[in-house]
């Protein structure tokens, strides 16, 4: 593709690395083939390629550009940046990297309306502070039918249990775990599960409570430094226990939410112009691992599964687009006996996307519908996912009953 920047444009490094990006795109459309969004609207300013044009002109225009409108924002704000689009891609075309500028760039030059601002606003304040996200929740369900069907749809009916978890200072391997925003209070027993089923493998878990929201709420409104801010306090949470005087320090940094693991594996990517944290966060992405690539590396063979299931298992494009892992938690559950159902169109998205359920409610209401035929067309007992985003998504239409996966995993192994 060829670009028209000044060599003043130039000089700005996001410029440059647009420019980078836009060079490697060869107009082949692959990417539209599997675009969630141009499958649902065939509009070639909804698919990558048309996104990418969009982002190209915005860029090389001048500030006061009138061609660069709120629509140009609408089809940047129809992206669910599932990054389908970089796995179809030949070229190897970086499109998160390029998305990110563009959105940041029209954020800045077409200001949204009060109304739209208010709603980014509230959903940043909402979801990225556990303890706030809890009280929330507790009043949203004290008083469910007050609440809009949009949010309503996302919480469980009542407290969930977590279960009893394993302190596991006991073990001589012992990793960290990002708790999250929103997964404590949506469903806290993931991580119960998950340190039930590390302590039998032998693996502690080590409590970093200054950490809390990996920064990717921020950062996908568009509140991009916000962002930074948050990967900042949990490489400081962190540092401690990786970098112990004398002794070593944790082996891994363990996430469940697969849109928590793929945003932490970014943050040397996020902070390479810092030159506090840059080799910090170099390091923390080195260690950063999706639960389901620590299960993989071990001998599951003292895990005797005594409950088989029948599970569809839905994966995340944070795991399986971001991430590169699909098929990973597949092998595991087979591994470990359990009975899976076959799932077609398993690349596409389900809607959820961060915020996107909240912010496009239509599209991401037809996404999740078109993914629940799919998943439910083996008559699964149970649906498994990796991401708390994509599970009270897809449980939000109260059809089968959707679960973390290592939640079922540790009760087959409970006695």
């Amino acid at each position: 593709m060829q670009t028209h920047f000044t060599e003043e444009d130039l000089k700005k490094p996001h410029i440059r690395e647009a420019d980078r990006v836009l060079r490697s795109c060869v107009h082949c459309g692959f990417c539209n083939a599997t675009c969630p969004t141009y499958q649902l609207l065939g509009d070639e300013r909804d698919g990558p390629r048309g996104r990418i044009y969009l982002m190209k002109e915005m860029l090389e225009s001048p500030e006061d550009d009138t061609q660069v409108t709120e629509e140009t924002r609408l089809h940047l704000d129809r992206c669910l940046t599932c990054l389908n689009c970089e796995t179809t891609c030949p070229s190897g075309v970086e499109y998160h990297k390029l998305v990110n500028i563009g959105r940041a760039e029209i954020e800045r030059r077409v200001p949204r309306s009060l109304p739209e601002r208010t709603l980014r606003f509230g959903l940043r304040k909402a979801l990225v502070e556990p303890r706030r996200f809890k009280a929330l929740l507790k009043l949203g369900q004290t008083f469910r039918p007050l609440v809009p069907g949009a949010l309503r749809d996302k919480m469980p009916p009542a407290p969930v249990d977590a279960g009893t978890r394993p302190v596991g200072k006991h073990h001589a391997r012992q990793m960290l775990i990002l708790e999250g925003c929103v997964q404590p209070g949506l469903s806290p027993n993931t991580n119960a599960a998950t340190a039930r089923v590390l302590d039998r493998l032998g693996i502690g878990l080590t409590p970093a409570p200054e950490a809390g929201c990996c920064g990717a709420i921020d950062f996908h409104l568009n509140a991009q430094e916000a962002g930074r801010d948050r990967i900042r306090t949990n490489i400081d949470a962190w540092w401690p226990h990786i970098e112990k005087e004398g002794e070593a320090g944790v082996e891994a940094i363990v996430q469940t939410a697969s849109g928590c693991g793929a945003f932490v594996k970014e943050y040397g990517e996020m902070l390479a112009d810092d030159p506090d944290y840059a080799h910090k966060a170099e390091r923390i992405s080195a260690l950063a691992k999706d639960l389901v690539e620590v299960l993989r590396d071990e001998d599951l063979s003292t895990l005797e599964a005594k409950e088989q299931r029948r599970l569809a298992f839905h994966c995340p494009c944070t795991l399986q687009h971001a991430q590169r892992l699909g098929g990973a938690v597949e092998q595991v559950l087979g591994r470990l006996g359990f009975a899976l159902t076959p799932v077609q169109d398993t690349h596409l998205c389900c809607g959820s996307a961060g915020t996107y359920s909240v912010t496009q409610p239509e599209l991401a209401t037809q996404l999740r519908d078109n993914k629940l035929d799919n998943l439910e067309a083996g008559n699964p007992e149970v649906i498994v996912t990796a991401n708390i985003g994509c599970q009270t998504h897809l449980a939000g239409a109260n059809r089968t009953p959707v679960r973390h996966w290592i939640e079922i995993v540790d009760e087959a192994l409970t006695p």
